[in-house]
């Protein structure tokens, strides 16, 4: 059997091998989640009868945001929020949710090993159907926190869970190639509580929230950065470049 991927740890490592139904594991995980305000689901697309996406709309109203990652659907969103079509470098997930098929996990597994240390690692939540064998003892290797034989939807609902400071509603950006042909881009700005796109009719060159853009290593993202004024925020920047204005400056 391939190992997926070979992780070296020194010394003695704690497994995180965490159970759903366990009452000191309810614990950690109720705290986690309630304390984190962005949750990153893999397999999120515009299909409307898949579970991942039904489940942005049920995380929505408990007060998180969601950050819908499916390859082809980068540029539409769900319930306002900004599919990506993969996970920037430089953005850190605190929670990865997987609706994805166990041979696509691995591959989400590897590149998430490969990119974070420990001390950075997401809580993992294998959704029914998603777990894998190579991934869960990968993970195991590393120490790393994960979660199988549950539903994330039903765990929050069992528990009553919220986000504890919600930033909903969330501005996002979006970046695409202009549609005359000019070579141009068009940069906008939008919003978790209106927003509702279908996929870009030109080519997508790049979408994230507003912490997205601070964090990410992407071309564009960074090139964005640098146009910063003195003493202006990020949030300040990407509306002065998608031509919007705050209320008070109109």
């Amino acid at each position: 059997m391939t190992v997926l991927v070979q992780v070296l740890i020194r010394g003695t490592v704690k497994l995180w091998n965490m159970d759903s139904r366990d009452e000191g594991d309810i614990i950690k995980l109720t705290s986690t989640l309630s304390s984190v305000d962005v949750i990153h689901i893999y397999g999120a697309g515009l299909n409307t009868e898949r579970p991942a996406h039904s489940a942005v709309s049920e995380l929505k109203g408990r007060g998180w945001a969601i950050a819908p990652i499916h390859i082809n659907d980068g540029g539409a969103t769900i319930e306002g929020f900004p599919i990506r079509p993969e996970l920037d470098e430089g953005v850190i997930p605190k929670v990865v949710v997987l609706f994805l098929a166990p041979e696509r996990s691995r591959a989400v597994i590897r590149k998430l090993i490969i990119r974070f240390e420990r001390d950075d690692f997401p809580l993992v939540w294998f959704q029914l159907g998603a777990e894998d064998e190579q991934s869960r003892q990968a993970l195991e290797e590393m120490g790393a926190p994960y979660i199988e034989h549950d539903c994330l939807v039903r765990f929050t609902e069992r528990h009553s869970l919220k986000c504890k400071a919600s930033p909903l509603p969330q501005q996002w950006c979006l970046q695409t190639a202009s549609e005359d042909g000019s070579g141009c881009s068009v940069w906008s700005v939008h919003s978790s509580d209106s927003a509702s796109l279908t996929r870009p009719s030109q080519s997508l060159e790049w979408v994230g929230s507003i912490d997205d853009l601070a964090q990410s290593n992407h071309t564009i993202a960074r090139y964005i950065r640098t146009l910063k004024k003195n003493d202006e925020t990020l949030q300040a920047l990407a509306l002065r470049l998608s031509g919007q204005l705050p209320t008070e400056e109109r």
